[in-house]
């Protein structure tokens, strides 16, 4: 008899441990900003569908990036965008910088690119690949910055939302 005790009291005691335990060791109000630029490019085409090339390379060295916009009519439309490219602020993670680069037809986000993001290691290759072609797809789904963080890539899906941010400001001038 004492012995069922005693293993319904390890097995009791076991279960405990297990659902107790915290699989995560950062904490969430942990800054998304770092110092480690990373380069890479991801690009969407028309179809709003993209996946990540890690192998195709941007310039680094640089953890500060300016933003620019271009763009040939400059035609705002009841959604409050100008027509033109706009490229956001480069926003430095804990893992690399996530840079956005949006273009706006017709007031409507058509394109969107991911010049830099994270992409130094397997993971980070891994994480990206899966996380911006559904960050993109989202963007122009939303027309806005408001989209859904992404499972597992929480860094990338901060600096990717921040970095949009900044080229949207752009495009409302």
């Amino acid at each position: 008899m004492k012995k069922i005790v005693y293993a319904l009291m390890a097995t009791v005691t076991g279960l405990v441990l297990l659902f107790s335990y915290r699989t995560s060791t950062v904490p969430e109000s942990t800054s998304a900003l770092a110092d480690a630029p990373s380069s890479g490019v991801a690009t969407a085409p028309k179809t709003t569908t993209t996946t990540p090339s890690p192998s195709a390379s941007a310039s680094s060295g640089s953890t500060t990036s300016g933003s620019s916009s271009s763009g040939s009519t400059m035609q705002t439309s009841s959604s409050g965008l100008t027509d033109g490219t706009y490229t956001g602020q480069a926003v430095n993670t804990r893992y690399g910088a996530v840079q956005v680069q949006i273009t706006v037809s017709q007031g409507v986000i058509t394109d969107v690119q991911v010049p830099r993001y994270p992409s130094e290691s397997g993971r980070d290759q891994q994480i990206n690949s899966r996380a911006l072609p559904v960050l993109v797809k989202e963007t122009v789904q939303a027309q806005s910055a408001q989209v859904d963080m992404v499972s597992g890539a929480t860094y990338t899906s901060t600096g990717y939302r921040t970095s949009l941010q900044s080229a949207l400001d752009q495009a409302r001038g």
